[in-house]
Parts: structure tokens; sequence; C-alpha cells
């Protein structure tokens, strides 16, 4: 089992497919973009399936792949199949922001996965436009009903709700999901961007979003005991637009205001082989080196246990010595 010191057990590995995207969010990176890994620095095929392997032997039961944009890398729906084929068989997601999953659901859910989570932070194109840098929208639109035609539910959409932008849109985005049969969740926007430019003053919190909501939605916090790790608070949707029905629910993910880092089970892998035991981790252990220098599979486990046992106990962001990593959210994974 991968243990930290607080007694924490990791049993969800996050893994970077690839660290370029075809969007430019505004908190994620400038519009430019940022300089991509080096080809032969990301991990091949095989070296991905075998660092999974060797979590999955460490008690790891899911894998959420990740980028930068996972669908840009070549052949993904062949290693969900490779993933899928593990055992014991962990589940398998995968997050992106939708413009490529129009081409690539139906292979996908073929390939074994089991679900996936779409980013999308406004329903105007326009101002989509304006967040993304990008003309994309109904590409990703495209995506999310085809990834609800493949099966691959519940099909969950992430919003970022930026100040002045498109929070005035969250009764909107519920209303939205609640008719085409998605699970939303809002999230606190986070100090990952590449430009160091997060600005606590101007995140909306999940308080607000809350608000937000209830202006329109009658709302039911869910008591869930078995929530654990699971990083969104959830409220029961009882009534108003779009809600046709018992069982529609709602998410906040609260990580800078409501941080759920004393039941955290994540570890993250970078495109680049690193693993990483916090999102907001400033240090990293190299397993790319070894892999490549022949470690054979006891010594790669050892290097997964080392690294998780030295987690901290929560990710700091309200602390004084607070620094943002060097790493941007799109070089990490999300």
């Amino acid at each position: 089992m991968l243990v930290d010191r607080f007694g924490r057990v990791a049993t969800d590995l996050r893994v970077s497919l690839i660290d370029r995207c075809n969007l430019r969010c505004s908190y994620c990176m400038p519009p430019e973009g940022l300089p991509w890994l080096p080809r032969q620095e990301l991990l091949t095929d095989d070296e991905l399936v075998r660092l999974v392997g060797v979590a999955v032997s460490l008690g790891v039961r899911e894998v959420r792949l990740t980028g930068g944009e996972p669908l840009l890398r070549p052949g993904v729906p062949a290693l969900v199949a490779r993933l899928a084929a593990l055992e014991p068989r962990p589940e398998l997601s995968i997050t992106t922001n939708g413009i490529l999953l129009g081409r690539d659901a139906a292979a996908l859910a073929a390939a074994g996965l089991d679900r996936v989570n779409v980013s999308l932070d406004t329903l105007d194109a326009a101002r989509f436009k304006q967040i993304t840098f990008r003309d994309k929208h109904a590409e990703v639109l495209a995506g999310l009903a085809a990834a609800r035609a493949a099966g691959l539910a519940p099909v969950k959409v992430n919003a970022v709700l930026l100040r002045g932008v498109n929070d005035h849109e969250a009764p909107d985005l519920l209303e939205w999901a609640l008719v085409n049969r998605y699970e939303l969740r809002f999230i606190e926007q986070m100090p990952l961007d590449a430009q160091h430019g997060w600005d606590r003053a101007r995140m909306v919190t999940a308080d607000e979003v809350l608000q937000l909501l209830t202006a329109r939605y009658e709302l039911a916090p869910v008591s869930d005991p078995d929530r654990g790790a699971a990083p969104a608070e959830t409220w029961q949707v009882l009534a108003g637009p779009g809600v046709t029905g018992p069982g529609r629910k709602v998410g906040i993910v609260g990580s800078v205001t409501r941080p759920f880092c004393g039941a955290c089970d994540r570890v993250r892998l970078t495109a680049d082989g690193q693993l990483r035991d916090c999102l907001f981790a400033t240090t990293e252990s190299d397993l790319r080196t070894a892999l490549r220098a022949g470690a054979d599979d006891a010594e790669l486990a050892r290097r997964f246990r080392v690294a998780v046992a030295g987690k901290k106990a929560g990710h700091g962001i309200d602390g004084p010595d607070f620094v943002q990593p060097d790493r941007p959210m799109s070089a990490i994974g999300g």
C-alpha cells in the first residue's frame, strides 16, 4: 500500500499523458502558449503501462488520464485498452476539454474507459473564446453529447467561475446540465497558472457559488458518510429550472477555501515520469530515469512508497510560506 506519515492511503493515480493543450484558458496559461516538453522526455506507452501496473500492485484502484489535453496524444484508446487489462483492473476515467471527444468517445468506451470529465466554463460561444482564446465551443458541446451517447456515464462537467467574466452564469450552467443529464461541478480557481497571476481576492469562492445557485434553486446538502476523499461537496437539487425528478445533484470543489487534504488519496504522475504527492508539491520523485536505467518493478515500487510517505499534511495555500509550484496545471495533470 501507498501510505503517508499521516495514515492516508493513496488509491487514486492521476496520469498526465501530455503537457500540450489546444486551448489557452486564461487561468492556466498565456495566449501564446508555453514551451512544451521535448517528445523524448515523455513516457512511452510501454513505460506508462508499466508504471501504472506497479501503482495498481500497490493498491491504486482509480486511474485518471489527464493533460494538458490528453486526447492530443496519439493512440489514447489503445492505451486505455492496455490499462483496462491490468490486474486488478482499475477504474479508468479521463479529464478533457472535450474538443476531440466527438472523435474519440466511442473508441474510448469500447476500449474500457469508464467515465469522463469535461471542462466547460460558459454556455456562451463568444465568452468561451474570450476565456480560452479559441473558437471551439461547438466542438466541446458535440464532444459532451458523444460521451453521453457512448455510455460514458455519468458525464461530469467541470466549470471554473471567473469574477466579472462568467460568474453570473452559475444558475444557467446548472439548468443546462440538468436538462442534458450532465453532472455539474464548480471548481474554485487555484494558484496553478503559468503566469503566477492568481489573486485570491478575485477568486469566486465555494460559498459564493452556493449563493449564486440558491438564488434560483432549492438545494439540500447531501450527507454522505462514504464521501471519503471525494473533492466535491454535493447538494441535492430539489427544485428549480430543469429539475424533472429526484436524484439530481450539483457539486462544488472548494480546493482553496474548503480543502480536503486530510482525506486526500491522490498521487500524480507527470507526462515526463515525475511522481508528485500533491497538486501543489514543490518537489518531485523521478521515476523515468530509474525506469530507463533498468530498475525492476520492486525498485519502482520502493520509489512509489518513499515518494508518498513524505506527503505533507496539506497544500498550505493559506500559510505565509506558500510557494506556487513552478509547473503550471497543464504540466502537472489535473
